[in-house]
């Protein structure tokens, strides 16, 4: 809408300073044409704004003119308090400075919107600290998601490795983990936690659930990520490993380099942790002559037994 455009040119303007007709142009998706038009509309309106020529020129508003606009869509205010979940901000060092800002938002948006405010943070979450990613089909999420919103049970058939299972939830919230998205529900008052990629089938019901008193959805899922980890298994092990490869072997996400016990010759010795028998030798055999394990024995052999096959397959 053209109503939308102008109000959208006023803010790029007061923001960003003086902009060139193309670059307004590439912002709104439109044609320099079309912002010249915007432009003369606007200052018909009594808009003080006004354009410098030559090669340094463009359209910039008057010195001290600012505009009072706060009209902020509903869509609009959702996005920014999704952001406001990502634990990204937190790695930047960046959380308290933008909860400042973000109360800030609060306090300016319609009291209309407080409602809509609480629901978004209730019921999304983004954890901005991905699992290893890859990409998933998702075709029950808008159901699911629809189901969030209006606070009805949730009939589904999740998928369970080769297990079917038909189900019905009291669907609480939404957490994106990375591009993996999550349904935490509630059955029988239990909480869990569901793949949204494995439900094959969901239906909304017509009947309502209420939700708990003192339920949060971010609390919630940190702690059950805390838990989730805590139950990983762990293959315990000494590696000796070239410097080269010292920080790409801390980024493994299935190994955690525990504590380095010595280093020379450009090679460290290190006690470190896998999950299993089987990742272990995949990961160490990824790096051919770059890794030797030491110990435990078992982990030698495995290698061992898994480079020498290598090596008979391509005689």
């Amino acid at each position: 809408m053209r109503a939308d455009r102008l109000i959208a040119i006023l803010l790029l303007l007061q923001n960003n300073g003086k902009m060139t007709a193309r670059e307004l142009a590439e912002k709104l998706e439109v044609s320099e044409r079309t912002v010249h038009r915007d432009m003369e509309a606007l200052s018909t309106a009594g808009v003080p704004i006004f354009s410098e020529r030559g090669t340094n020129g463009g359209w910039l508003l008057t010195d001290g003119y600012r505009t009072n606009l706060t009209g902020m869509k509903t869509e609009e205010m959702q996005s920014l308090l999704l952001a406001h979940s990502s634990s990204l901000l937190n790695d930047l060092g960046m959380e308290e400075p933008f909860e400042a800002a973000f109360q800030k938002l609060l306090a300016a948006i319609p009291g209309r919107m407080h409602s809509e405010a609480k629901l978004v943070r209730e019921r999304i979450h983004i954890d901005g600290a991905g699992w290893h990613q890859r990409e998933e089909a998702l075709p029950c999420l808008s159901t699911v998601q629809e189901a969030v919103w209006q606070e009805r049970k949730l009939e589904m058939a999740y998928r369970r490795n080769e297990n079917m299972s038909e189900r019905v939830v009291d669907p609480l919230g939404l957490v994106a983990k990375g591009n993996i998205w999550y349904l935490v529900g509630a059955v029988d008052g239990e909480l869990r936690t569901y793949r949204i990629s494995r439900i094959e089938r969901a239906r909304i019901t017509a009947e309502s659930f209420q939700r708990p008193n003192h339920f949060n959805l971010a609390a919630y899922w940190e702690q059950s990520t805390k838990q989730f980890k805590a139950q990983l298994p762990r293959y315990l092990a000494q590696i000796c490993f070239c410097k080269k490869v010292h920080d790409r072997l801390a980024k493994q996400p299935y190994m955690k380099i525990c504590a380095v016990k010595a280093a020379q010759g450009g090679w460290i010795e290190a006690d470190v942790e896998f999950n299993t028998l089987e990742s272990a030798s995949e990961i160490v055999l990824g790096y051919g002559s770059l890794i030797k394990v030491l110990a435990p024995l078992e982990l030698c052999e495995k290698v061992k037994a898994e480079a020498l096959a290598v090596a008979e397959m391509y005689e």
